[in-house]
């Protein structure tokens, strides 16, 4: 019996972007915002937000977390964010200098519950210096209701690490006048190696943000802000315009592995018999595919159950960030649906090449648990 990895990372070959290698050789310009990383900034622009607003590349998505929290908070103590997060969102903003409060999930979609925001937000008032919703796992979110918080001059920074291909008639995102960070490391969908890209509907947003991740420099290369080098090299630029040129076939494929694995949910009648997926009307590009066991059952059981199997598979989050050591003196809401949901959560394998066969052996494994 074959084993089933949890993620087997695809990325384009080296024939690919071998022509961009050569302008790279011929230009002898390596990194430092050179020709083929705008061109790539370019096309995102062009193929995935219309030229609505505008992006800068990053040399991954923390860098980008950082930046654009740091540039956008106001005056005040806390991030406010869910805790049901990759450690890297509460990360980003004790670098910047806040402290995370976090806020229970929405227990349908598993993104940060809105009512429980605007009881904190009401609660600490000035102390409120960002907030930084996750769309869970590439979930296309309703922007609608952060779009008044950016009214109410209240700084959103969306860490949408897993989100890019996600849409929902258009690219996730677009036209958001906060800041919205994906990720392109080697496990997402856009997958090229390590890198990122910070996305605003705001354009002097993106052009401060610009500076800041070239040590803030101006044009005479003077620092006048705070930053860092954020900056991606032309080769992974190279990497990133070779996976444009074949990222929608890649969403299809990630596409019709959902399906498959919707297909065997119901063959296998788990979602009548208590297993709950995550709820969204619009297409995810999907990293992993999420799904809860049922309701008095953990997921360390079928973790252990799969692996005597040969699949592999993951619990994002569990532990929660609350319950991890670094971050478990925070303030926060109640959040038992946090702590609900990191208990029941399993990841399931997606992976460009995965077979049919494989997600039915996957399914029909929970499905006798």
């Amino acid at each position: 019996m074959d084993e089933i990895p949890f993620l087997k990372p695809l990325i384009v070959p080296k024939e690919a972007f071998q022509d961009y290698m050569e302008q790279i050789d011929n230009s002898r310009i390596y990194s430092n915002n050179g020709p083929l990383n705008q061109r790539l900034e370019k096309q995102i622009m062009e193929q995935y937000f219309s030229n609505d607003g505008d992006a800068v590349t990053v040399n991954n998505a923390t860098t980008g977390l950082m930046l654009a929290i740091a540039h956008t908070k106001r005056q005040g103590k806390y991030a406010i964010m869910p805790s049901f997060t990759f450690p890297a969102t509460p990360l980003s903003a004790l670098w910047c200098g806040l402290e995370p409060y976090y806020i229970d999930i929405n227990p349908d979609t598993w993104c940060m519950d809105e009512e429980r925001l605007k009881e904190a937000l009401e609660k600490l008032g000035d102390k409120a210096a960002v907030v930084v919703p996750y769309a869970a796992f590439g979930v296309p979110m309703r922007l609608d209701f952060y779009e008044v918080l950016l009214q109410r001059q209240i700084p959103v920074v969306i860490d949408a690490a897993s989100s890019f291909g996600s849409t929902e008639e258009i690219q996730f995102g677009q036209g958001f006048r906060g800041a919205v960070v994906f990720s392109f490391h080697a496990t997402k969908s856009f997958g090229i190696g390590e890198g990122g890209l910070i996305y605003s509907g705001d354009s002097g947003l993106i052009k401060r943000l610009r500076r800041a991740s070239n040590f803030g420099f101006d044009s005479g290369r003077e620092s006048r802000n705070f930053g860092l080098n954020g900056k991606i090299s032309e080769y992974t630029a190279a990497i990133g315009l070779a996976t444009l040129e074949v990222f929608r076939e890649k969403i299809a494929i990630r596409t019709q592995i959902a399906s498959w694995y919707r297909d065997a949910l119901a063959k296998y009648r788990l979602l009548e018999s208590g297993w709950k997926s995550q709820c969204s009307e619009h297409k995810i590009a999907y990293q992993f595919y999420p799904l809860l066991c049922p309701s008095g059952k953990t997921n360390t059981y079928f973790v252990q159950k799969l692996e005597a199997a040969g699949i592999q598979v993951r619990t994002y989050f569990s532990p929660p960030c609350h319950r991890q050591e670094l971050f478990r003196h925070h303030s926060h809401t109640g959040l038992s649906v946090t702590d609900e949901v990191s208990q029941r959560m399993l990841s399931l394998p997606v992976w460009e090449d995965i077979r049919r066969e494989q997600i039915q052996r996957i399914v029909r494994c929970l499905s006798d648990g």
